[in-house]
Formats: structure tokens, sequence, C-alpha cells
């Protein structure tokens, strides 16, 4: 019998009661992404469990729709808790109702599962291309961190990927969704002209990645250490890249443009993304990038067609200036000059912002109603494309002219050669 797509009513009234009472089904198979009943639970594998993947973990085992039945992981320790966290968690809440939590190293087993329905992705930058376009092939359903990519290039190839495989995308730029509606009320206020005409952008973010320079140490036991660097030139192990065991950190690979995009990518990844949101840019970006003058790590300024400009440097995480006022957003700050442009509320006729509290429940709830997720691959490509049009701009000192629609650098080789990475064989991005 074919499966009926729910509407966004119907489902936010059905995952309600699935998510109050214990379905005893624990297994199914997605027949064309559809999913039959709020009864049926979705089947998750984790892909890296450090710091970030932990923190998934824990958040999709408290949905009652959600049932995570793999860990992969290089780190054996790593790799042991999560399974153990899974396999305890279930095993005190779905008494007779859960077989078990399988471990991996490799991601490609897991996605050769046939029961596993979605993956989420919690590797380092330098890894998240590869596994999300090979799961985007085997029509798994995704949940990226952010930046999306290490290149502008790899998130193109992701994009088309989705696209091709009509798969439900979620990059983890969670502030659209969280952090008590700040951003979201902000980008609405802009949106609705509280500001006036937005004139500047101002993002407080670190400075660019740079060359790593680490030492090689002794490799730990158990960890495969040529598949930790995969895709990226290899080096010898150093604990700063990948810490042993349970580590509550996160781990300095975010410093070296080898592995990730710097403090500016890291961050930026989250604030450029909402001053993208704001400009109502989420799939275009700036035509024009200029760094400082002199080897400064900050004050690089982005020009949009239409005239506005965003600087990287600013006193929160992002100011948004404009004729009649001034918006400063943080995680746990929204303020304005003048005070009544965040007091007074909006109109019943304002423009809204895609409604949505939880981000990870957000991608659960599109994983069954097959809409567009609050940030899908198209949005978290152009926000990191920010984050790495920056890193040049640093790297190479100079000027340069951006088309937006063909995602190239204007007459100018030696810039376009930062936008792919060609992966170390064996690994490919096909």
């Amino acid at each position: 019998m074919p499966l009926r797509r729910l509407t966004r009513r119907h489902f936010v009234q059905s995952v309600t009661s699935a998510s109050l009472a214990a379905p005893t089904i624990w297994t199914r198979r997605a027949v064309g992404k559809e999913i039959s009943s709020a009864n049926d639970r979705i089947n998750l594998a984790l892909i890296g469990n450090g710091m970030m993947g932990r923190g998934h973990l824990n958040r999709f085992l408290q949905f009652g729709d959600v049932q995570l039945v793999a860990v992969c992981e290089l780190e054996p320790e790593r790799r042991a808790t999560g399974q153990q966290r899974v396999e305890t968690h279930y095993s005190q809440n779905r008494k007779g109702a859960y077989r078990g939590c399988d471990v991996f190293s490799d991601f490609r087993e897991v996605l050769a599962r046939d029961d596993i329905d979605a993956v989420v992705i919690a590797t380092p930058d330098h890894w998240h291309a590869i596994p999300c376009i090979q799961a985007a092939k085997a029509k798994k359903d995704i949940y990226c961190e952010k930046p999306l990519t290490l290149t502008i290039g790899e998130g193109r190839k992701i994009v088309d990927a989705v696209k091709t495989n009509k798969v439900v995308f979620q990059t983890g730029s969670q502030q659209r969704s969280e952090f008590n509606n700040r951003f979201r009320l902000a980008v609405e206020l802009v949106r609705n002209g509280r500001i006036g005409e937005i004139q500047t952008v101002r993002v407080n973010v670190g400075g660019p990645a740079i060359a790593c320079d680490l030492p090689e140490e002794e490799l730990p036991p158990g960890l495969d250490w040529n598949a930790w660097i995969g895709p990226a030139a290899f080096r010898g192990y150093n604990q700063i890249l990948c810490p042993q065991g349970v580590h509550k950190h996160f781990p300095a690979f975010r410093r070296y443009r080898e592995f990730a995009s710097g403090p500016l990518g890291d961050m930026g990844a989250h604030h450029f993304d909402i001053a993208q949101w704001a400009l109502n840019m989420d799939r275009s970006g700036p035509v024009k990038i200029e760094p400082p003058d002199d080897n400064a790590r900050s004050g690089l300024k982005f020009t949009y067609a239409n005239g506005i400009e965003m600087h990287h440097g600013g006193s929160a995480d992002c100011t948004l200036e404009g004729t009649e006022g001034t918006i400063h957003v943080s995680r746990g700050s929204l303020k304005s000059d003048p005070e009544k442009i965040v007091q007074e509320p909006l109109g019943t006729d304002a423009w809204t912002a895609y409604p949505s509290s939880n981000h990870a429940r957000n991608w659960i709830d599109c994983i069954r109603s097959r809409e567009e997720t609050i940030c899908p691959a198209e949005i978290g490509q152009r926000s990191a494309a920010i984050c790495h049009l920056a890193n040049i701009g640093y790297w190479l000192r100079r000027p340069l002219e951006w088309d937006p629609e063909t995602e190239q650098f204007v007459n100018d080789e030696e810039a376009d050669q930062w936008l792919l990475r060609e992966p170390r064989s064996p690994w490919s991005y096909d």
C-alpha cells in the first residue's frame, strides 16, 4: 500500500503521541523514504563520537521516535563508550524492545546497512564531504556538523548529491533554531525594516586557519591514523589533532587549514550564517573580498552586489547596522540602539522566519514530512563559503572578486586553486 505524506500539522500531532507512548517497533525500512506512521522509529547511526558527536548522541536518545542502532568511530575508547551509552540508555528505558547498538570504524559499513535510515556526521571538518556525498547516494538522510566542508568545491558536490538523491539534509547551524530565539528575532527585525535600510554587518569571530606544523608523536594503540587523515595529505600523529580516549575539550585540529577552517570558520559558520540570513543572502554571497593591508587576523571586508558591507570583527557575535538603528545579537544577548527596536513586538502581518525551536527535532520532523529543514545543504554551503572566502583572502592578502552564481573567482586562477582539494588516494568524492 502506498505511503502517504504527512502534513506538518498532522505530524506534530502524531509525533507528540509517539514521543509519549513507547512504541515496540525497533526496526523498519523506509519505502521511498516516506514514513508510514509516527509510531515507526527512525533508525539512526552516529558517525564520529567526539565532543560534538556525544552531544548529538545524548540529544537523539531523548526522542521516542528515533532509535540509535550504530556508532562509528576510529578511536577505540570513544567507539566503545558510545556503544555503552546507547545500550545503557535503552536497556533502562526500552526493556524488551531493543536489540543492541552495533559499532564500526569504517563509515562505509554503516552506509551499507539497509536498516539504517539516517546518519549524523560529527567527524572533523576534512571528513565531512565524502561521508555526506556517499550517504546521499545510499539514500540516507543526513545531519552534518558545521562548517559544512573544508572547501567551497566540496560543498557544491554535497548540494548536488543531496538534490539528486532527494535526501533530507540538516546543517548543524543550530543558532537558527535555538538560543531562546534571539538570532531568529534579530533576523525578523532586520528583514521587517526595524533598523531601516541595512548598511553594515560586523561578525566577531576568531582568525583564519594556519598551516599545520605539529611534530610527530607516538601513535596510540588501536587508532587507525591513516584513516583519520583520510583525504588530507598524510602527516604523523599528534594528540592535538586527535586526543586519546574520551576527551572533554574541542580538539585543536580546527586551527589548521589541512583539516578545518580555523577559528574563523569554527564560529564563523554560525555567525556569518546569521548575517547571511538577515541579508536574505542564504543562497548567494558577496562579490568582493578585501583583506586588511597589514598582517592582521581580523578586519577583512566583504561587499555584496547591493553595496552592503560585512566586516570580520566587532563587539558582539553579530552586529547589524542600519539607517535607523543597530542590533547586537549574541548567544546570550539581544540588544538594540534605540532600545525600542527589540522591545516593540512585530505586527501580525510581519515577515516571519522558518519556525524551529529545536534543531535536531526539526531534522527528524522533516525526515517524516520530506519537507526542507531550516538549514539545508545549500544554506550550509553558502555560510561555509563565507568562511572559506575570508580564509583565502587572508592567505593571499590581496583583494578578490567573487561570482556567487558560478562560485568562482573572477579571472583569478591562483585563488581558484583553493576552491577544491583533491582527496588523497584511495579516497574519492564519487
